[in-house]
């Protein structure tokens, strides 16, 4: 496969953006080499940004992804411009030329490479039998694949939020809004730009608590789905807010993280939630939903899922290697994934608001929940191709999942 990509951009808006942001625009598009290379030459500077866009470019449509600072262009031997892949470049050889004129800098990149479907971990392993991803028409607007809520995060528990909402955002849902409490709006509102964070009443300092009922609820009431749990705290008050939309939302909920903690301590346990409920358990949380311990849900996991899914009413997303959905009817899917880099904090976050998109979409919820699987652990299993098992972060989930879902509805299977 042989690509060109051409970029071109003017010197004085790369000044610009220097004079404006310095060590943090620079630090996010340059390597330290790079940036020894070019020093103050603004000239130097605009030609690498045409480069690394040019080959960019040429990456469009192949699934792989690399951002500006993983791609390194230098001075070869010759003194014509080399570029280097920072991570598994995938047997991609890559060269490019460099020009100035008229105060601007244009860049041609070419790009010869394996056929990206041929590359071992980045081809798809085969879906569950109910994965469907929900239609995007042509003629569609934000209306068209509707609103999230995401009820999320407290004082120390930020990242929470940030990850539920943005991977509702990632997956395709035509709006999010991020309710937080009023202490910890200041940081989500900076953090966050597609998202919408807006503040609710608190009842301590970073605590959403019971007082914020009827505010979440009308929120809750002009959503296609809700998400409520991500770092929301422990706050006996926020559990009791938990119960009740939980129990009296009307639109479908993906329920996790806290509100797990909250439905598991209530006293209304085993309470039929009903079957736009979405629970999202790792092995201890589901241990406490049913009464177990870890070691016993782990010992027969298909057995836990649907004693889980008929005890509660609810859809059942047993997560792990593996990881189980199981319906209150008695059906069940396995995802295919075993993803050891997956097991690190905030990666369920970003599921929860996966899921929630999906059925914001219009997918049913069981068959949100098994999409929403697939997509999150492919997206992981990608990013443990370039990088390993070890060190992912959940924000690098992100950028990997809109690329899985074009790859499942370009047929890449």
């Amino acid at each position: 496969m042989q690509r060109i990509g051409v970029d071109a951009v003017s010197v004085d808006r790369i000044a610009l953006a220097v004079k404006r942001s310095g060590p943090g625009f620079l630090n996010k598009v340059y390597t330290p080499a790079e940036l020894v290379y070019c020093g103050a030459n603004t000239e130097r500077l605009a030609g690498r940004w045409a480069a690394k866009e040019a080959v960019i470019k040429c990456f469009d449509g192949t699934g792989i992804c690399f951002p500006r600072r993983r791609i390194e262009v230098l001075p070869g031997p010759s003194g014509a411009p080399k570029v280097r892949l920072l991570g598994d470049d995938h047997g991609a050889r890559v060269e490019v030329s460099i020009t100035h004129h008229s105060g601007l800098a244009v860049a041609t990149s070419h790009l010869e490479m394996p056929d990206p479907a041929e590359i071992k971990g980045l081809s798809l392993l085969p879906a569950p039998e109910s994965l469907l991803l929900p239609e995007r028409p042509r003629d569609a607007h934000k209306g068209t694949f509707g609103t999230v809520v995401v009820l999320a995060g407290s004082l120390g528990f930020t990242g929470a939020a940030y990850l539920a909402a943005t991977g509702a955002a990632r997956t395709g849902a035509g709006l999010v809004r991020l309710l937080i409490a009023e202490t910890i709006y200041p940081i989500l509102a900076a953090k966050c730009t597609e998202v919408m964070a807006t503040p609710v009443p608190e009842v301590a300092p970073g605590a959403v608590g019971h007082a914020a009922y009827d505010s979440v609820l009308r929120q809750l009431s002009t959503a296609e789905a809700g998400v409520i749990g991500p770092g929301l705290g422990h706050d006996r008050s926020t559990w009791r807010l938990i119960l009740d939309l939980a129990l009296h939302a009307e639109c479908p909920l993906v329920l996790d993280a806290d509100a797990l903690n909250a439905l598991a301590d209530s006293a209304r346990k085993k309470t039929r939630l009903g079957k736009n409920r979405v629970l999202t358990p790792h092995p201890g949380e589901m241990a406490r939903l049913l009464g177990k311990t870890a070691d016993a849900v782990q010992a027969d996991r298909a057995g836990a899922a649907r004693k889980a899914a008929k005890e509660w009413g609810a859809i059942i997303v047993l997560k792990g290697a593996h990881t189980l959905v199981a319906h209150p009817d008695g059906r069940l899917s396995e995802d295919p994934h075993e993803v050891p880099a997956l097991a690190t904090g905030g990666t369920g976050d970003v599921l929860s608001g996966v899921i929630a998109a999906l059925i914001a979409q219009g997918s049913d919820p069981y068959t949100a929940a098994v999409s929403g699987v697939y997509v999150h652990a492919a997206a992981g299993r990608r990013i443990a191709y370039r990088l390993g098992d070890s060190g992912l972060l959940a924000s690098d989930l992100l950028p990997e999942i809109p690329l899985v879902m074009h790859t499942l509805r370009q047929g890449g299977l």
